[in-house]
């Protein structure tokens, strides 16, 4: 099948009760058994059932099952935000003295996580561009992990995930990809090597703005050295399923960031039509892209435009699509407010992947919190606006910031 015939008919979706054809929203917090017997048995996980929606729910069960199929791993566990999905990710594997590497790129909020990771001793070693050789400078004995995104945020580098996974591989550690702003439909990483891919499902696979959420996609084929990640060690018998099943039961079970059924139900009708809207944002976001470049006062980032290495990787790994971001700067913070402030159709609003087009200003919310250098790394700038593009006309789309540009200049005069 095909992406958008699998999102209808792939093997995760059931005959649900009813001739439902969605999953019912389970919205209960335990489960009824005939015998205490029968429950000792699914609460110990030596039997398929549910006990406790925070240690499992059919609804949720049904959308991480997608989930699963799309990104074409063992398996996925679902959680109340993307920031939760990140943090169990990590934690699952990691002890004091553990170090992460990762891009200088990252999601402001990503960073602002592994500030946090500092206090309980575990470290992140960022570089400037997520590539081979720079990834390679920072390896030493303590590295357990290297985390990156796909497409960066809002830098918007494209991570040779083939590359980094090989590199990564050589040293027996696991590569973890937030997969967030390229989504299944432009590439599976998991197919490229990496071993684990996380979402905030609040982005593009809602696609509504609508709930908050996240999941963890284990590809099931890192062989863990036991001793290594000690963490695993109690589930060594589970073998190369180890970190999904210390999730399961453990870990993501303790911690308790369940997604809840509602969320689950929203997100499964979200993913039915992914297909046809990240083809739209992204066919707009190039329009857009294309059109803001012809404006000599403004320095247009988006991965298709121009002859790069960014751009071929566009083409080689994302399907020829350049995701739905685009980074402008506009010479100043004045003028950037300016136009934020003028525009009509956009949105000016914290997150991505809205059926709406959003746009914020980064140095001034999403990286509150970091240091000028840290910012300059994650490339983000006093004047930097960020577009995620929606599905609006693209012709409504071009004339909203044409003319949102020429209203802030007409004002500065």
């Amino acid at each position: 099948m095909n992406f958008n015939t699998k999102l209808l008919h792939g093997k995760s979706i059931k005959k649900y009760a009813d001739g439902a054809t969605l999953p019912p929203i389970s919205q209960v917090s335990a489960y009824r058994f005939d015998t205490a017997q029968e429950q000792e048995k699914v609460f110990n996980h030596r039997a398929f059932g549910f006990a406790y929606t925070r240690v499992g729910n059919p609804t949720v069960a049904a959308f991480e099952q997608r989930i699963a199929e799309l990104e074409g791993g063992s398996g996925a566990i679902a959680f109340s935000s993307g920031m939760s999905a990140i943090t169990v990710a990590i934690l699952n594997i990691l002890s004091t003295g553990d170090e992460i590497i990762s891009s200088g790129g990252l999601y402001g909020g990503t960073m602002d996580l592994f500030r946090d990771f500092e206090r309980f001793g575990i470290k992140t070693r960022y570089v400037s561009h997520f590539t081979k050789e720079e990834i390679e400078k920072e390896i030493n004995d303590n590295t357990k992990i290297i985390f990156g995104e796909t497409i960066s945020n809002p830098a918007l580098e494209i991570t040779d995930i083939e590359e980094v996974a090989a590199l990564s591989h050589s040293h027996g550690i696991p590569l973890i990809i937030d997969n967030t702003t390229a989504t299944p439909y432009l590439v599976n990483p998991l197919s490229l090597g990496a071993d684990i891919v996380v979402h905030s499902t609040t982005k593009y696979i809602n696609g509504s703005g609508n709930s908050v959420g996240g999941v963890i996609v284990d590809g099931g084929k890192f062989s863990w050295d036991f001793e290594k990640y000690a963490a695993l060690s109690p589930f060594k018998k589970y073998g190369k399923a180890a970190y999904s099943v210390r999730i399961r039961s453990d870990l993501g079970e303790n911690i308790g960031g369940t997604m809840a059924p509602l969320t689950a139900y929203l997100n499964v009708i979200g993913l039915e039509t992914l297909g046809l809207r990240m083809q739209r944002i992204c066919d707009n976001a190039k329009a857009l892209a294309e059109a803001l470049n012809e404006n000599k006062d403004i320095t247009v980032n988006y991965p298709t435009l121009g002859t790069d290495h960014n751009t071929a990787l566009a083409a080689e790994e994302l399907k020829g699509f350049g995701g739905g971001l685009i980074t402008i700067r506009v010479g100043s913070k004045e003028r950037a407010y300016r136009i934020l402030n003028s525009l009509e159709y956009a949105v000016r609003a914290t997150s991505l992947g809205d059926v709406r087009t959003l746009v914020i200003h980064p140095a001034s919310t999403l990286y509150i919190h970091s240091t000028k250098e840290e910012q300059e790394i994650a490339g983000v700038y006093d004047d930097l606006i960020r577009i995620s593009t929606g599905i609006e006309d693209p012709e409504d789309l071009i004339e909203d910031f044409t003319k949102a540009i020429k209203a802030s200049d007409e004002a500065e005069n």
